[in-house]
């Protein structure tokens, strides 16, 4: 049974959390590498159906479980964790490679789980985890913005967790399986940790605000699992949940519109992380079997390019030193092959054709469409035009194409970032050329070729048309330092009272009621150390200490015994 135990990819991974700082420095991001590759070699070799149950006390538990859904994002996962590690090769930095090798075995965990039990202990390890990757920036807003992700976290943790012991209470089961579409206390709670997860607005905010405070290495894994794990778990227990779509249409154009006014790289790519799940959620909405195989695909797409396009932001980040625009430009000829790499990406997230983004988005846009949702179909693609103005465009033409000036001399970038960025890309390509490699991993059967003539033509209209506007206006985009606004202001505005009414003042009103216990507790204790003395009206004042009166305390013992006994008689 421990053998089998650790054939499951997240115990197998959190393994490694306890070997790593065994081992010498040197070795240690060499060895890092062995555990993604393992978790894949378990992931593709386990038949669908196959599980591994355990138990505590009367509850049996479903530790392990794999079916086409977990596989699929089972397989990306360990392949983003692999090329992740990769490009964190020349990281020596222990707390960071224990905290995303235990950040993966977490979100490898929870796809795998069967009963909602397992799912929430390795949910919660994943806020645990994911939260050292902020914290080992070791600035003073890396800091703060710690605090508030997990601040974040722990509340959509505790909102998943009463959801699923009111969900038990009610129905008895543990099961992680579809929910039906009704607004019970218990879905509603396990709906709303969920969303945290996934930065459903208004529940945003935690993942614009981290996500560029993380070091360079550690956003690539915070970019992939926390919002995928969470779009996992509404495709398995939230299907066909109408309130989703337009929830996610929100998403959708909310990130876009930031992405565009937004002037550092990570700002825009984490905006763009919001926005791409809103399509993810959209799909989960309409919820038929084409849509909800556009969701699984496109979050599996959505790590390839996203993953790329973050290391290529982190690696002008390494070799720059900054990652805003007003601070870059002219990057072209010295970081030509970055620039490449990323244009993949960025190629990608457009929906553009031959690469990845293409058979995916295309997917849910269809898959809304032939459920009936036109509106919502026609919204998707304006959200496409906004994706291919932010990041396809403005973004790597203020980065590397428009030269601002600023003489920057970039420092060379290791060869494992390279290597890493080079396998995103290539899958990126290689789907797009070849989608039916992702297709035949797809958890519903279905019949769907993106490349027919008019999905193409529709597609690269709307990109040249993008394209044509960027040019005019693209001095209007300029990379000047602003300060963007987000619904956090009103979580800040509110903070200082916030503060003052549920810890200060309650900090305040404890000293108060503390103080008071002490003094009452010391004027009793000096009045009661000889209580006959000063209750006796007969006892001589100046010698009240040595004395008192026998018939006084005759009195009080009576009325003492009187109150007892009528006490007793009452508790009775």
């Amino acid at each position: 049974m421990t053998i089998e135990l650790l054939t499951i990819p997240g115990i197998l991974l959190l393994l490694g959390c306890f070997i790593l700082p065994l081992l010498p420095e040197k070795v240690r991001s060499s060895v890092f590498l062995i555990f993604p590759v393992a978790a894949l070699f378990f992931v593709m070799t386990r038949p669908d159906g196959f599980s591994i149950t355990g138990s505590i006390g009367n509850y049996e538990l479903i530790l392990f479980q794999i079916d086409a859904l977990s596989r699929v994002f089972g397989l990306i996962f360990a392949i983003t964790g692999l090329t992740a590690g990769i490009y964190a090769w020349h990281i020596k930095d222990l707390s960071q490679q224990v905290a995303a090798l235990g950040y993966l075995g977490g979100a490898m965990g929870v796809i795998f789980a069967g009963d909602l039990f397992t799912l929430i202990v390795y949910w919660e390890l994943m806020a645990v985890t994911s939260v050292m990757l902020i914290w080992a920036r070791g600035t003073e807003a890396s800091d703060k913005a710690g605090i508030r992700y997990l601040i974040y976290h722990v509340l959509g943790g505790g909102l998943f967790f009463a959801g699923i012991l009111w969900h038990f209470t009610q129905t008895g089961s543990l099961a992680v399986e579809s929910l039906d579409y009704e607004y019970t206390v218990a879905n509603i709670l396990m709906l709303l940790g969920v969303s945290v997860n996934a930065a459903v607005i208004p529940l945003h905010t935690w993942l614009s605000d981290s996500y560029p405070k993380a070091t360079i290495t550690g956003a690539i894994f915070m970019a992939a699992f926390t919002t995928k794990t969470a779009v996992y778990v509404m495709i398995r227990m939230f299907p066909g949940w109408e309130i989703l779509i337009w929830f996610g249409v929100a998403m959708a154009l909310y990130g876009i519109f930031y992405a565009v006014v937004c002037k550092d790289i990570r700002e825009i790519l984490s905006y763009h992380i919001i926005s791409q799940v809103g399509y993810m959620v959209v799909a989960i909405g309409v919820g038929t079997d084409m849509a909800l195989n556009g969701s699984a695909a496109h979050a599996y797409n959505n790590l390839l390019y996203k993953g790329l396009m973050f290391m290529a932001g982190g690696a002008v980040m390494y070799a720059a030193g900054s990652s805003r625009l007003a601070e870059l430009g002219g990057l072209g000829k010295k970081m030509k092959w970055v620039f490449a790499l990323y244009v993949v990406g960025g190629f990608s997230i457009s929906g553009l054709p031959l690469f990845a983004g293409f058979i995916s988005k295309g997917l849910i846009i269809d898959g809304a469409g032939y459920a009936g949702y036109e509106g919502v179909m026609l919204l998707m693609l304006l959200a496409g035009v906004g994706t291919f103005l932010s990041v396809g465009l403005k973004l790597p033409y203020f980065t590397w194409v428009y030269d601002a000036g600023n003489n920057i001399d970039p420092k060379p970038i290791p060869g494992n970032m390279y290597i890493a960025m080079g396998m995103s890309a290539f899958l990126c390509i290689f789907y797009g050329v070849f989608p039916n490699a992702l297709y035949v991993y797809l958890p519903f059967e279905m019949d769907y070729n993106p490349y027919t003539i008019y999905h193409f033509v529709e597609i690269m209209q709307i990109s040249l048309g993008t394209f044509v506007v960027f040019w005019f206006f693209r001095e209007k985009l300029k990379g000047k330092l602003v300060l963007v606004l987000d619904l956090d202001w009103f979580y800040r505005k509110a903070a200082p009272a916030t503060r003052t009414a549920f810890v200060t003042g309650v900090d305040k009103f404890y000293d108060r009621v503390e103080e008071g216990i002490l003094s009452t507790a010391g004027f009793l204790s000096r009045k009661f150390d000889n209580p006959m003395v000063w209750l006796n009206p007969f006892t001589d004042k100046k010698n009240r200490a040595d004395s008192y009166s026998p018939a006084m305390e005759v009195v009080l013992s009576f009325i003492i015994l009187t109150v007892l006994f009528f006490s007793i008689v009452y508790l009775t």
